[in-house]
Formats: C-alpha cells, sequence, structure tokens
C-alpha cells in the first residue's frame, strides 16, 4: 500500500479502530452482538475483523482456557441470580465514557447487583 517502514520498527496495530471500521461493519458504534450470528469470524487470530486474543506468535496462551470456561461461566452466572444496577444508576443511566491508557477502560466501572433467584 505504498507505506515504506524502515527495517528493525515496531508496528503497533490499532485494534480498537479495527473494530469499529465502518467499512466492515454496518453501525460500528453500536453494541449489536446480533451481527457475529450471520457473520463467520474466527476469533483465533485467522480474521483481522476481531482480534480478541492477539495473533500469530503472540497469541495469548489462555485463549482456549478462556473460550470454554467464559461461557460456562457467565451461563451460570446468568441461571442464578437476577441483575439490577445501583439506584443511582437506575436513574442516571450508565456512564460510556472511555479512560485511555496501555488499555482503554471505562472512565466509571460498571456496577451490577446480584440478586439470588
Amino acid at each position: 500500500m505504498d507505506y515504506t517502514i524502515p527495517e528493525g520498527s515496531r508496528v503497533l496495530i490499532n485494534i480498537w479502530v479495527i473494530g469499529r471500521d465502518a467499512n466492515i461493519w454496518s453501525e460500528p458504534e453500536k453494541f449489536i452482538p446480533e451481527r457475529f450470528l450471520v457473520k463467520t469470524v474466527d476469533v483465533k487470530g485467522g480474521d483481522f475483523e476481531v482480534i480478541p486474543f492477539g495473533a500469530g506468535r503472540r497469541i495469548c496462551p489462555g485463549m482456549p482456557l478462556a473460550v470454554r470456561m467464559v461461557p460456562l461461566v457467565l451461563g451460570s452466572l446468568l441461571n442464578q441470580f437476577k441483575w439490577r444496577l445501583p439506584d443511582e444508576m437506575e436513574r442516571n443511566g450508565d456512564d460510556m465514557s472511555e479512560k485511555f491508557g496501555v488499555t482503554l477502560v471505562k472512565a466509571v466501572p460498571l456496577c451490577a447487583i446480584p440478586v439470588h433467584v
């Protein structure tokens, strides 16, 4: 693509921008998990639309554990508890502003209260 990258350079890939590319995703700024039902995307580094675990030699060694255990733990938590937001967050809504650092995190962490079913 007509880029000249000097030998020995370190190239940092901005995955946040890739995940919000309007050429790949319709309405990339919206949370629409259903979009993955119609699109076959490999999260193991084969497709570059989503790279949650990295790719190539630098892929996360904990990926197999995460791919198996996160759905199990999440399903158990959703099955055993009813979840609610704190009263203040119910009234004012969730603050979705971001705080930039080495990673991108929410400026105000999400707080959810489990209520045993």
